[in-house]
């Protein structure tokens, strides 16, 4: 396809219809010059292909297809490979059913446990979002077909999401919400980014020129083509302007004569639309050229594959002694969803799947008796079910109750109002265990619950909603088949009242603030010294791992260098496994507020009983800055800082200490307001201002740290408080006689223009 040549042919409406969808999936024809449509689809956990009459938010039946576990699973793995796996075999569907780009993966981050969607988001950290994103793009687009990163940008809740403005100051968008998608961006280069509904910081994301062009394409290098999320258009023409290439879906041609209109009326260079089709085209071509129509699907192999990836990512939460079960054990399953398991999320991501495994299908031959213990629909309990499913605990060994939340309480389009479990389900936990003592629970949620029960049961894992083969994954787990690697991607709080967006989540009607700044989940946590239920990176294992000999291959290096850090990693117990090496990076004398310290690196690493295995990371200029808002740019405070090596957030095995030293002067502009003490701190401020404090410690009692010998210590400690803490115009409010205002203001011009 010559695009270059057909841009140039089109006529202005053939090239403004070629900007908006032709109806719900694909893009438009030019029968006239014989460009052809593509169809997109939604994702991103399987194929939901619908026809052009069906709707987005899944009303109406797609193609029967495989469901793999959703985002909040897959980000448990902490595994890039198992994420790319998925992706090839989504991006071999698609080829199959000739769909040229899948929507998905969603990496918004998890700013509340109660976000509707958060099934479908990875993690409360952006890093860790961004390379399971990353990871997940690379694998769709190797079979020659299309992803789209979305929502962007600062899409964190369903409440009002089509009218609301995220407020977000700009270190907090650079450090935790933009840095997931950038991250993405670089690595996974994306053939295509969806825009969110809301907007951000006053603009709809759908015509936001500062975040689809300037930071999108012009910071990050992104070349392929933006799309809105379903309906997110506001003002067309502005979209065009700021970057937004395809309006979907098809809006009648409404939209499409609107542009004619302004490019004719001068408000709209033709050039500027020209780009836009040329965007379009170029991912049109490039899955054409790369059709591949044989491609067979075999959906049976994609259901065991499902079931092997879940085995990565559930979450042994806790165990006392409990598991792995024994094939000869006595075992109850109890619970609705040991029969029916909630396995994905509501909305446009939902699949219409083959079929469903369950636990209780999955240990037919494993004698266990099974008890439904609770109805799905509704909080209150069924006393026969209860009584039945208690009856049935008190026979067995081990009593197994798989609980979670009900498809109702989480979808897409609307938020949670609460962390709690159905009360029906609290119950029975609560009345199984106070008669059987080994009892373990399995959890199929897309976010986190608080657990009232948890000193009373024994066991706890986490399947989150694991994918169509859910239940096989999890009676492999149970039964020590496969060794559980997953790590919490999200802190788990004890109550809701503890996330740092409690009390603004949801905002007030359309303004939602994001007041807690950069400190989203364990970075407040951490911050704060708070208890939570369980820890960001947090997950047990059947066996044990010991952490040793971490080194670096420097101590002192330049932000503009990368020090290579190494440790080896021990498998102490008796069974195979995999354990989750995290690197985390604290700034210990920072003199900007910052997280006590934040993952930088991670890998996944396979042992034998008894191997071990040396792991190495390399970090550079990101692993230790922030964001420098005067800078506009990351920033490196010269110091030490220390690397950790952890199997969590708060299981911190090994630590060195690396000295970074800033290759950029940070920007420091004084005036008369600045303190004394900020000043002498400053060595090339200091040396011009020091003659002049000397002065004024001779001429003021206050100035005069060494004081009265017969002063106590707390008031020569408040003296030299104020000092170093007054501005400089003060020095004329104690000793007039040192210094006159001109010659405070040449001295600060004077420190100026050195810097």
């Amino acid at each position: 396809m010559d695009i270059k040549k057909l841009v140039g042919e089109m006529t202005l409406e053939e090239k403004a219809g070629l900007c908006s969808g032709a109806d719900f999936w694909h893009t438009k024809t030019v029968d006239r010059l014989n460009v052809p449509a593509s169809m997109v689809s939604d994702g991103p956990h399987g194929l939901r292909k619908q026809d052009e009459k069906s709707d987005h938010l899944g009303v109406n039946d797609s193609i029967k297809a495989v469901c793999f576990p959703t985002a909040c699973a897959t980000a448990s793995s902490f595994d890039r490979e198992l994420l790319t796996s998925l992706g090839e075999a989504l991006g071999d569907e698609c080829q199959a059913e000739n769909v040229s780009v899948i929507l998905g993966p969603a990496v918004n981050i998890k700013r509340s446990p109660l976000c509707g969607r958060n099934f479908e988001y990875f993690s409360e950290d952006p890093y860790l979002a961004a390379e399971m994103a990353g990871s997940h793009i690379k694998g769709v687009q190797s079979k020659a077909v299309g992803t789209s990163l979305k929502h962007f940008l600062a899409n964190n809740q369903e409440h009002r999401r089509m009218t609301s403005d995220s407020v977000v100051d700009e270190r907090t968008l650079r450090e935790i919400y933009l840095a997931a998608f950038e991250g993405a961006v670089k690595t996974g280069k994306p053939w295509t980014v969806m825009c969110s509904y809301n907007k951000i910081n006053g603009t709809y994301g759908s015509e936001n020129r500062r975040y689809l062009t300037d930071i999108l394409r012009d910071e990050w290098g992104f070349d392929g083509y933006v799309m809105s999320d379903w309906g997110a258009v506001n003002d067309r023409v502005a979209g065009v302007i700021a970057g937004l290439d395809l309006e979907m879906p098809s809006s009648g041609g409404v939209n499409d004569a609107r542009l004619v209109e302004a490019v004719r009326d001068g408000r709209l260079k033709e050039e500027v639309l020209d780009q836009a089709v040329t965007r379009i085209l170029t991912i049109v071509d490039r899955y054409l050229k790369s059709r591949k129509p044989e491609t067979v699907w075999d959906k049976e192999v994609h259901h065991e594959l499902a079931r092997k990836i879940e085995g990565e990512c559930a979450v042994l939460l806790k165990n006392q002694g409990i598991l792995p079960l024994s094939d000869s054990d006595e075992v109850a399953f109890i619970g609705y969803f040991a029969t029916h398991p909630r396995y994905q999320g509501g909305g446009s991501s939902h699949i219409n799947s083959i079929k469903v495994e369950s636990a209780v299908e999955a240990a037919r031959d494993k004698g266990v008796i099974y008890a439904q213990g609770y109805e799905i629909d509704g909080d209150q309990g069924n006393n026969t079910l209860l009584e039945e499913a208690v009856e049935a605990a008190k026979k067995v060994k081990t009593a197994v109750i798989f609980a979670g939340l009900p498809e109702s309480f989480e979808s897409e389009g609307y938020d949670r109002t609460h962390m709690a479990m159905p009360e029906c389900q609290n119950a029975l936990i609560e009345a199984v265990a106070a008669v059987q003592p080994n009892t373990v629970v399995v959890l199929h949620n897309g976010s986190p619950v608080e657990m009232p029960w948890i000193h009373k049961v024994k066991g706890v894992l986490e399947a989150y909603l694991g994918g169509q083969a859910v239940g096989g994954a999890v009676v492999d787990i149970l039964y020590g088949h496969v060794n559980p690697s997953g790590k919490l991607a999200e802190t788990f709080p004890i109550k809701l009242e503890d996330n740092p967006s409690y009390l603004y989540y949801g905002g007030e009607k359309d303004r939602a603030e994001y007041r807690e700044g950069v400190f989203v989940g364990y970075r407040y946590y951490d911050k704060k010294k708070m208890e939570v239920l369980f820890p960001f990176g947090h997950g047990l294992s059947y066996t044990t791992f010991e952490y040793s000999n971490m080194k670096a291959d420097k101590s002192t290096m330049k932000d503009d260098e990368t020090v290579t850090v190494s440790l080896d990693v021990t498998n102490t117990g008796k069974v195979k496994g995999k354990e989750v090496v995290q690197i985390y990076v604290e700034a210990p004398d920072s003199h900007v507020i910052r997280p006590v310290r934040e993952l930088r690196e991670f890998a996944k690493v396979e042992l034998e009983p008894g191997e071990t295995k040396t792991v190495a990371f390399t970090l550079g200029k990101r692993a230790f800055s922030y964001y420098h808002v005067e800078l506009k740019d990351w920033f490196v405070q010269t110091g030490a800082y220390f690397i950790h090596a952890g199997s969590s957030s708060r299981d911190l095995r090994q630590m060195i200490s690396v000295y970074v030293e800033s290759t950029v002067k940070e920007p420091m502009v004084y005036d008369l307001n600045s303190t004394i003490g900020d000043i002498l701190s400053d060595p090339d401020a200091a040396e011009i201002i020091t003659p002049l404090i000397d002065r004024y410690k001779k001429g003021s009692a206050l100035g005069n740290s060494d004081g009265d010998a017969a002063k106590s210590a707390i008031s020569q400690q408040m003296d030299d408080a104020m000092f170093r803490y007054m501005p400089l115009r003060q020095i004329l409010s104690f000793a007039p006689d040192v210094s006159s205002l001109k010659e405070l203001q040449e001295l600060v011009d004077s420190i100026n223009d050195k810097k």
